[in-house]
């Protein structure tokens, strides 16, 4: 877990994608409101219609991934990709969302937790028909979280120790 008295840090929302059924394009909106123990409005998993609404666990509630990932598929391999296209909630810019598994962090108005890594699977890789992303995002691929406090989150907001 990050010490937040041995490192500061100050991020914020590049943008903000829910995805209404499990294998829809996800929505690019401009704000969404968290909801302690559910999830974001709008996303399939705040609706129970998500590829794993029906296995228990922590984690299901809100994803958030780095766009320097996603700018590094650029760089590194020459693979432009929408950050909506990846299927995660939220996307960071200036965030150190792998030393956020365990910790307590602000995003906009809500209080999120980091509960695991957000590891890349093959259903995101068959959606977007990217050859090799599951390898390309190893750990890299975002952060699961659960809300422990309700909030609006707008794309811009700042996101930072809690």
């Amino acid at each position: 877990m990050l010490q937040w008295g041995m490192a500061s840090w100050l991020g914020r929302v590049h943008s903000i994608h829910v995805g209404p059924e499990g294998g829809a394009p996800m929505q690019t909106v401009d704000a969404v409101r968290a909801v302690e123990g559910r999830g974001l409005e709008g996303d399939r998993y705040f609706e129970g219609r998500g590829a794993f609404s029906e296995r228990p666990g922590s984690g299901r509630q809100v994803t958030l991934i780095e766009l320097e990932s996603i700018r590094a598929l650029e760089v590194e391999d020459g693979i432009v990709v929408e950050p909506g296209a990846i299927r995660r909630n939220i996307v960071t810019e200036g965030v150190p969302l792998n030393h956020l598994v365990g910790a307590v962090f602000r995003v906009g108005d809500a209080v999120l937790r980091g509960t695991r890594l957000c590891e890349p699977c093959g259903h995101v890789q068959r959606l977007t028909g990217i050859d090799g992303l599951t390898q390309r995002l190893l750990h890299r691929a975002g952060l699961r979280a659960d809300i422990v406090t309700g909030g609006t989150i707008r794309a811009g907001d700042p996101v930072g120790p809690s």
